[in-house]
């Protein structure tokens, strides 16, 4: 069991036919931060042997419901070094994906010991695909390396960060974003002044914490000739697995040419 769709296809990959693997959140108009678990969310997560959950805040309440069972658990925040308050968005980091299959594998391997080698090839497939999108990456970022962006929320920080992009958004819009509360006038001011400073090459908007701000925000940025990136939080069904979907991202990116 995933908590979150993020993570349904890593689980899905590395288990091959070895694992049935189902998730609670897999319609991208669901916030995860703010989602209360039904009475049968949490039997389902009883139920599972393996319980994925990315941790750092975005689903506790998967964490929790949990414990409730006597599933394995594999929180891919504390796998990839990271922990509560830190940027969330995990499947967006080369790194925590990395870190996320590595432990994912090695569950596996401990529930089911007999089928180590299915497990083991699943794996190496998975790195081969992860392989891929890692030079994909790198070959956008000899064109998006020192870019500067400025986000209405920080859905795509790790993404951007793999490649090479700076971060110019206001730092009280930021908190602001980050705590869901509303940003204050001055901050406004800051992120309007910086959209039409000539100083971004985009603005990122995620599609799923779309609200009037952020509209008018990308409105302006449009006005300015500021590139919009839009960017969801939970992957698309059009897209089979992370890899797949993370590759359009970068592809789509202004300004990367892969």
């Amino acid at each position: 069991m995933t908590s979150i769709n993020q993570w349904q296809s890593l689980a899905v990959d590395l288990g091959g036919d070895q694992a049935r693997v189902d998730t609670i959140l897999s319609n991208t108009s669901t916030d995860a931060h703010d989602y209360e678990p039904t009475t049968a969310d949490i039997a389902r997560i009883s139920r599972a042997d393996l319980v994925i959950v990315n941790g750092a805040g975005i689903d506790d309440w998967a964490a929790k419901a949990a414990e409730t069972g006597q599933a394995r658990l594999v929180d891919i925040s504390k796998a990839s070094g990271h922990k509560a308050g830190d940027n969330p968005h995990l499947w967006f980091s080369s790194q925590s994906r990395r870190a996320a299959a590595k432990a994912v594998h090695e569950a596996y391997r401990q529930l089911r010991p007999g089928r180590g080698t299915d497990f083991d090839k699943a794996y190496q497939d998975w790195q081969g695909r992860q392989a891929r999108l890692d030079d994909l990456i790198a070959k956008a970022r000899k064109q998006t390396q020192g870019r500067h962006y400025a986000a209405t929320e920080s859905a795509a920080y790790y993404l951007c960060h793999d490649l090479g992009m700076e971060d110019l958004t206001p730092e009280g819009y930021l908190r602001a974003a980050a705590n869901e509360s509303e940003p204050s006038p001055e901050d406004l001011v800051a992120f309007r002044h910086l959209l039409a400073s000539s100083q971004l090459d985009m603005l990122v908007l995620n599609t799923q914490e779309v609200n009037r701000t952020s509209k008018d925000l990308a409105i302006e940025a449009r006005k300015a000739h500021v590139p919009v990136f839009e960017v969801s939080e939970q992957r698309p069904d059009k897209y089979r697995n992370l890899e797949d979907w993370i590759s359009a991202l970068v592809q789509q990116v202004p300004g990367a040419k892969a």
